[in-house]
């Protein structure tokens, strides 16, 4: 892994002016990759994408041609293609970078991938507070429709790929793969129980596949230089690049793409800036986005930015947003916002998550004012279990593992907070 010279895949045109437009694609070598792959099989393109190792780039990191191989070959159904970029976890923000600076990259790739699941039809569902984002996307799919890049008969290959964007409403929860199916097709979005699996009755029944902005935006890379390349990137099982959107108490917030296997504090002192007051000065760090448990100052000494290494750590990589907190931060004022938030956001279906994540914001809001009981801790944490792989979707889990996290790292200052009804931090 070379930190030295990074490596730019999913990044390497935002730094032109003008990036988002297609004579810039072009000049850049846009769509010569999809010209190569249609000369391909839909099974070698699998293959390839299998050999990369490349995992979900949206927070479950399932490896993606295993997923893609999902897809019936001989369903008479229509076979769908759906591009996440509804990217609410708190914290994220990297996909709305591609939307914004590089609309055609994501399109190639689901081009190529539409092309290797055998879909004709394509639906970008962008979170609707991106305005701009959405009009670039629009306005990049018109152009490609216009030089023969979409629609019927692709670069003369006789492949259809049609495609279009459905804005969000604002809701969480549809962040979920089939939650966001149910608000495709019109409907509240809930999430579906599962089995069956998307990739057999997805959108409308069809056989469906869906995939993050910055996984389909890494394919055209991928399919250029090949899947041992890319493989070669990054460490085991956690190949390739990532983009980290690093925010909270360091100097220099934003999103750095880098090879993944990356240690933390090189993450941020070599790409962020380094802690606000020095490394001394931080107190934690919430790696992947405001639903993965909270690391400790002694765990970002040495912990990678990898699948495996952030599990061992106790907590997860996520959708890649890191959020950094100096000492100057209440764990317990911090944990009552993303409470309150997971509140508002349960879409209610599951009792387990509607009642749970009401009751844990309002215990921890309580604790936060001073308000704190003998007790409160332990109930905290046994609502946390009640929770827990008990709904039809994770965002249960996601909204569990934040308090289940801050507990366990830093519980002294529950404990403060109960027993003398303020914070331990001046």
């Amino acid at each position: 892994m070379n930190q030295s010279a990074p490596v730019q895949i999913v990044f390497k045109n935002i730094h032109k002016s003008d990036s988002h437009t297609l004579p810039v694609y072009l000049e850049g070598g846009g769509y010569k990759t999809l010209a190569k792959v249609l000369a391909l099989t839909p099974e070698a393109v699998i293959e390839e994408v299998k050999k990369s190792g490349i995992r979900g780039r949206g927070g479950a990191g399932f490896p993606t041609g295993i997923k893609w191989s999902f897809i019936p070959r001989n369903s008479p159904k229509p076979k769908y293609l759906v591009c996440n970029a509804d990217e609410g976890e708190p914290g994220t923000c990297k996909d709305r970078d591609i939307l914004r600076y590089d609309p055609h990259l994501l399109i190639e790739g689901m081009i190529i991938s539409a092309f290797a699941v055998g879909s004709e039809r394509g639906y970008i569902y962008i979170r609707g507070e991106f305005n701009l984002e959405s009009r670039r996307v629009e306005q990049a799919i018109e152009e490609a429709y216009a030089k023969g890049y979409l629609g019927d008969n692709i670069l003369g290959k006789g492949v259809r790929f049609d495609l279009a964007v459905h804005l969000g409403a604002g809701a969480y929860v549809c962040g979920e793969e089939t939650a966001l199916l149910e608000s495709l097709e019109g409907k509240k979005g809930q999430p579906r129980v599962k089995p069956p699996f998307p990739a057999n009755v997805g959108l409308w029944g069809g056989p469906t596949v869906i995939n993050n902005v910055e996984t389909l935006a890494s394919i055209p890379g991928i399919m250029e230089a090949g899947g041992a390349w890319y493989a070669g990137l990054g460490v085991e099982k956690s190949s390739g690049t990532k983009i980290f959107s690093v925010s909270g108490h360091v100097n220099r917030p934003g999103n750095h793409e880098v090879e993944m296997g990356i240690s933390l504090r090189a993450l941020l002192e070599e790409y962020a800036g380094g802690v606000r007051g020095g490394w001394d000065n931080l107190k934690g760090v919430i790696p992947g986005g405001s639903s993965s448990p909270i690391l400790t100052r002694e765990a970002c000494e040495t912990v990678k930015m990898d699948y495996d290494s952030i599990a061992r750590a106790g907590s997860m990589l996520g959708s890649g947003a890191v959020i950094v907190l100096d000492k100057s931060v209440c764990v317990v004022r911090a944990l009552a916002r993303i409470s309150r938030f997971y509140r508002h956001e349960s879409c209610g279906q599951c009792t387990p998550c509607r009642e749970g994540t009401g009751w844990m914001a309002q215990i921890v809001t309580r604790i936060e004012a001073g308000g704190g009981r003998a007790g409160d801790i332990e109930l905290l944490e046994e609502l946390c279990g009640n929770i827990s792989g008990k709904t039809i979707c994770a965002l249960g889990d996601a909204a569990a593992m934040p308090v289940a996290g801050a507990i366990r790292a830093f519980r002294e200052e529950f404990v403060y907070h109960v027993e003398h009804g303020r914070c331990m931090v001046e």
